[in-house]
């Protein structure tokens, strides 16, 4: 499977050299050592220097954009199907310097506070079938890097990319994604893409249902929408019978377990300790999955 699919991206390598490197780097990447810079990914590849990998990376002419439609269709025709979900998640890649596009001291999940580092969003797609990431974005900060014209330049950022905030990233990879035929039922992420409202419009408005985390300050509308509450109130409030322990599978700590109910936000109210899905409840518009861990928008 891994040569068709590197076959499948092969023409967009015009020649030999960056072809080849392109097939050794991503080779690199799907093993096993543990730091994947251009000096470990040739070791590991058998190369004796890492200077055809910084070439592909550098000044190779290849179209990024192109090898991403290709590997979101390969994903496509290979694990998709009615079950397909669409995640997304952010993660940060520490550095030293501050030349890298994006690079600033902000917080990332990686090493769980403020460092000097790039952000990136990615978007995965998953299924019964399997699992791959399909698409990625940069995260430019707005006055750091989008406002600095003499920094982007330097840094060779084209013109026409602007600010974008993390969720609208997000709202941009799911809308192509959908507009390539990706067939997906829902959609998930956390609380930062979950505060979002367009992201939830743009979901919405595609008919694809969603699970987004929101912070437990949110305030829900329940009671017909007579009643306006913060989210880990109107959790407090439900009864034991309400809840039902689902497993998340296994963690690197062992069972992941979360305790789940749905409660409806809107206008048609619908008992807390209903076990029905939302997409069963007649008249249902919107819910809030509330966890013992967390708050989910569905």
């Amino acid at each position: 499977m891994f040569d068709q699919a590197m076959g499948r991206i092969a023409g967009q390598f015009r020649r030999v050299e960056p072809r080849t490197t392109a097939r050794a780097f991503v080779l690199g990447l799907l093993s096993s050592i543990e730091r994947k810079n251009c000096w470990r990914l040739a070791e590991e590849t058998g190369q004796a220097r890492p200077h055809a990998m910084q070439r592909l990376l550098r000044s190779a002419r290849w179209d990024a954009e192109a090898v991403r439609d290709e590997v979101r269709s390969y994903v496509a025709e290979h694990l998709g199907g009615a079950d397909g979900v669409l995640i997304i998640d952010e993660t940060g890649f520490p550095k030293k310097g501050r030349r890298s596009a994006g690079v600033q001291r902000q917080y990332t999940g990686t090493a769980g506070r403020i460092e000097n580092s790039q952000v990136g969003v990615f978007l995965a797609y998953a299924s019964r079938r399997g699992r791959a990431l399909i698409d990625r974005r940069l995260y430019l900060p707005q006055h750091t890097w989008c406002e600095d014209t003499e920094r982007r330049t330097d840094a060779g950022i084209p013109e026409d990319v602007q600010f974008a905030t993390k969720p609208r990233l997000a709202t941009q990879m799911i809308a192509a994604a959908l507009d390539a035929g990706l067939t997906a039922s829902w959609a998930t992420g956390d609380e930062a893409y979950g505060q979002d409202p367009s992201l939830r419009s743009e979901l919405e408005g595609r008919g694809t249902g969603y699970v987004l985390a929101v912070v437990c300050t949110t305030r829900v509308r329940i009671n017909q929408g007579r009643t306006a509450m913060r989210a880990d109130a109107v959790a407090a409030g439900l009864p034991a019978g309400a809840w039902h322990r689902q497993s998340a599978g296994t963690g690197a700590k062992g069972p992941r377990y979360y305790d789940w109910a749905w409660v409806q936000v809107g206008a048609d109210e619908v008992e807390a300790s209903s076990t029905a899905p939302p997409s069963t409840i007649p008249g249902i518009s919107s819910c809030i999955t509330t966890r013992s861990r967390g708050f989910r928008m569905a």
